[in-house]
């Protein structure tokens, strides 16, 4: 895919400036968060899993581990739910801030993920999206992300057809500029949220983004947040209709502008 093409030596130039701007925060954290996970219960300090990449292509995501070992020994995969009993103390909080994804960050040096991206899924739930949402299949087309305008816009709660047609949103029109402004909000949504404790106001209703039968928000636990778009008074969803519709217009997608309260 032509339009992304960029996106490997953006991936490395942010990398590398966040660790040369930043290098005494990486070494603290690079000491703090495993010591924490193992004393905690003196389980392992990683968790591996394997994920879809592009075109299908399996490979082994890492996170720090926020949960307790064999979580999924008797449930199988499943998503974690946000008040999930089987997340450890430490846990709850690397996922607030969103530390449990950092190792995420050699995965894309590896070259199996980018920054920016739809959220890779398991080979077993993807499996079954792809049966229960025609088309889904279509986020392999480009590198899964550590952020993703599904996120941004919908929350990481959201139902897969809502994040599916925001992913083909941002396939369609990804770049740079779109990229950077994402990984900001990543920054600041989660800044303003879990450090400073602020609230957003509510999401745009769901039935003008979200498709005939998906949980409205409510029903599926997510947090107030919103999108906007720059210029526009009102925050707005994908216009209504199937999940592989068309996208908005690179210019239209290139100024949207994800406002910090959102889900980080």
């Amino acid at each position: 895919m032509t339009r992304g093409r960029y996106k490997r030596p953006f991936d490395i130039a942010v990398i590398a400036a966040a660790f040369a701007l930043l290098l005494p925060l990486w070494l603290l954290l690079a000491v703090a968060i495993p010591l924490s996970i193992r004393l905690e219960d003196g389980g392992p300090v990683f968790y591996r899993q394997t994920r879809l990449g592009r075109g299908g292509k399996p490979f082994r995501l890492v996170k720090f581990r926020t949960m307790v070992v064999d979580a999924e020994a008797a449930t199988g995969p499943v998503w974690a739910d946000r008040s999930d009993p089987r997340i450890t103390r430490v846990g709850r909080v690397l996922r607030k801030l969103r530390f449990d994804e950092l190792p995420q960050l050699l995965t894309v040096l590896r070259g199996d993920m980018s920054l920016v991206g739809p959220r890779p899924e398991r080979p077993a739930l993807a499996e079954r999206f792809a049966r229960e949402i025609p088309g889904f299949e279509r986020r392999l087309r480009v590198r899964p992300g550590i952020v993703g305008l599904a996120q941004a816009a919908a929350g990481y709660h959201a139902h897969p057809n809502q994040k599916l047609r925001y992913d083909n949103l941002y396939i369609a029109n990804m770049s740079p500029w779109l990229d950077l402004r994402l990984l900001v909000w990543c920054v600041v949504a989660t800044i303003r949220k879990e450090i400073l404790g602020e609230e957003a106001g509510p999401r745009p209703a769901p039935a003008s983004g979200v498709p005939a039968g998906d949980p409205p928000p409510a029903a599926r636990g997510d947090r107030p947040g919103r999108t906007r778009l720059a210029g526009h008074g009102a925050p707005r969803s994908p216009a209504p209709g199937p999940a592989d519709a068309p996208p908005r217009s690179p210019s239209t997608a290139a100024a949207i502008a994800v406002s910090p309260g959102s889900e980080s």
